[in-house]
């Protein structure tokens, strides 16, 4: 097994290319550049098409088009490229068209700065367009798992028909680690007898969002909930991290789990019960983590680059049994260990937060 040192975001792109993806339209936005330039050269070795959009506009609709044709494909970008794309991922969700679709998240509102930032998971996580829809999101935390999550995300995209979302930051696109990767294997896409491949003698297939008459628009609003539903039952996924015997509960997910769990080794090392849940799933949320703990457990410390957005759902799956506190920092600043050991250490104390 080969292991070699990549870049996140080369490692998102050979992640993609194993999982089967042969199409990737995007428009270039900093911290996520290298993705794109990467499969410039990689897809034409496998036969695959690359193609750099007008904007992320266009590209969203080339990626609604490739899909439509029962194609593997994806699509990147940041923040604001991101915000450009989403009626076109609203038209995918309502066309229940699989794809995969990166957000490599930087410092916000506006145009705000490169700097890696977590303060798009409203956006991931709630739909981020219009419309009654959800998208699956996935959240790595190192470059060997963004090798592993790429073919998940393509996965459960054509499992469910529906848009994959896959959450890094600037730190987790522009880091370099070693990564294990196996042989090449041919991938076996799924049939899509859905697909809009030309008739052929064999019925009419119609790509379409679009439902003028209430009831029927209703009723694929109906289904789709009960897909989503079918997803938040099934998929929700996480790491554990030294929860035997803790008292107080770390919850981070991507970058800023690396650090909660020096956090964690720390306070252990002083006597600290303290533990981690780094969530997998952004959505569907991994509630199911926290049942285990309720009754067990003192508090909850949630810890994000944004002024406070996972925080939410933390408070949601705990539902008032215990207290949820919450330390982050925003505009591109990283967390620091010795100031969320700090934040622990009031907790302990009975200051709060």
């Amino acid at each position: 097994m080969a292991r070699v040192l990549m870049k996140g975001n080369e490692a998102i792109g050979e992640g993609a290319v194993r999982a089967g993806c042969r199409y990737f339209f995007g428009y270039p936005i900093t911290p996520q550049s290298e993705l794109p330039h990467y499969l410039a050269k990689r897809l034409p070795e496998v036969g695959g098409v690359y193609l750099q959009s007008e904007s992320e506009t266009a590209a969203i609709n080339m990626v609604y088009g490739a899909a439509g044709a029962g194609a593997r494909v994806m699509t990147s970008s940041s923040g604001p490229g991101i915000s450009l794309m989403q009626e076109g991922i609203s038209y995918l969700a309502g066309a229940e068209l699989p794809c995969v679709i990166v957000n490599m998240i930087r410092g916000g509102p506006g145009l705000g700065n490169i700097a890696p930032a977590q303060s798009d998971y409203f956006q991931a996580t709630r739909g981020g367009g219009h419309g009654d829809y959800r998208v699956i999101v996935l959240a790595p935390a190192s470059v060997q798992e963004i090798i592993d999550l790429m073919r998940l995300a393509f996965d459960l995209a054509d499992r469910y028909r529906n848009p994959v979302m896959v959450a890094g930051d600037g730190i987790l696109g522009q880091m370099m680690e070693p990564v294990e990767l196996g042989e090449e294997e041919d991938v076996q896409i799924p049939p899509r007898p859905w697909a809009a491949t030309g008739r052929m003698g064999g019925e009419k297939k119609l790509i379409n969002s679009l439902y003028i008459v209430p009831e029927e628009l209703e009723q694929h609003n109906l289904k789709l909930a009960r897909k989503y539903a079918l997803i938040a039952s099934k998929e929700q996924r996480w790491e554990e991290y030294r929860l035997d015997g803790a008292k107080l509960v770390l919850v981070a997910f991507g970058t800023v789990a690396r650090i909660c769990k020096a956090v964690v080794d720390r306070c252990r090392e002083e006597g600290l019960a303290v533990g981690l849940i780094r969530p997998i799933t952004l959505w569907p949320y991994p509630q199911k983590a926290f049942e285990p703990l309720m009754g067990k457990v003192d508090s909850f410390l949630v810890v994000e680059m944004s002024l406070g957005q996972m925080v939410e759902d933390v408070r949601l799956a705990v539902n008032g049994r215990h207290p949820v506190h919450f330390y982050g920092r925003c505009g591109g600043m990283l967390p620091v260990a010795a100031d969320v050991v700090q934040e622990v250490k009031k907790l302990y104390g009975g200051e709060g937060n």
